[in-house]
């Protein structure tokens, strides 16, 4: 029987490159996010690379449709072995003093909540089956700062808490829990990003791309499937002695 690995926020972004790099393990990977369509994009291409796909829309910040999701993964495929907690929104860029208290709410909502609520719900089946591997997608944005990117960094600064605290909590019953950092990952975000940046520094966008690749010894952004590969890894045999740690895959841009 494949094993079973379940990612949150599949529809697109790094949530796909996981679940494709998943798929090509031969697992059977259930697909979580809000977007129908963007879920059938993905599952089309886990289907593609050998895995099966399980489509559940879910909204991560709300109780019942976490629920419903664990309840359908427990009872159509059993206890999941691998939980991917990638959900995450970029939340606002503004000085602190410019976000709104809605804002930040908003981004602690998926970014903190959505992985305890899903975690919370995926955890039981694989705490009665004595083994699993619990990984979390946070950033590096708290090591590398940004300007006016405090509700992003504070939530994301949050995961690593949670990993630790967790690794011991969950490690007694078979489950490693590690964190990944993704920094500056190539993709629609980090061009959001680069945008608002420059728009706040007064300099065009070329700029703080450049900056950016800069920072890396390789000169590089990270890819997707770098991240998605990292957590492949940490999901498999090979780490079975690797737990509550945090991951920087970001070329370089951040080492400690």
């Amino acid at each position: 029987m494949s094993r079973v690995t379940l990612v949150t926020g599949a529809g697109g972004g790094i949530g796909r490159a996981l679940a494709v790099a998943f798929a090509a393990q031969g697992d059977t990977v259930v697909l979580a996010a809000r977007r129908l369509e963007m879920l059938e994009e993905t599952a089309a291409l886990v289907t593609q690379r050998g895995g099966t796909p399980l489509v559940v829309p879910t909204d991560v910040t709300d109780g019942a449709s976490v629920t419903a999701l664990a309840e359908t993964v427990t009872e159509r495929l059993g206890a999941v072995q691998v939980l991917v907690n990638n959900s995450g929104v970029g939340g606002p860029s503004a000085p602190l003093w410019e976000v709104t208290p809605d804002d930040w709410r908003a981004t602690f909502a998926v970014n903190v909540e959505g992985v305890f609520l899903v975690t919370r719900a995926l955890l039981p089946p694989m705490i009665e089956a004595g083994s699993g591997s619990v990984i979390l997608i946070g950033s590096i944005s708290g090591k590398r700062p940004l300007v006016g990117r405090s509700a992003y960094t504070t939530s994301k600064m949050a995961l690593v808490g949670l990993t630790r605290t967790l690794a011991l909590e969950a490690g007694p019953h078979g489950i490693r829990v590690n964190l990944i950092s993704p920094g500056f990952v190539e993709g629609p975000r980090i061009d959001w990003v680069i945008s608002r940046q420059a728009e706040a520094r007064g300099i065009n966008e070329d700029e703080v791309r450049g900056e950016m690749q800069a920072m890396s010894p390789l000169e590089k952004l990270t890819t997707a499937e770098e991240v998605a590969a990292a957590a492949v890894y940490l999901a498999s045999p090979g780490a079975a002695a690797i737990t509550g740690i945090d991951l920087n895959v970001n070329s370089g841009v951040v080492m400690y």
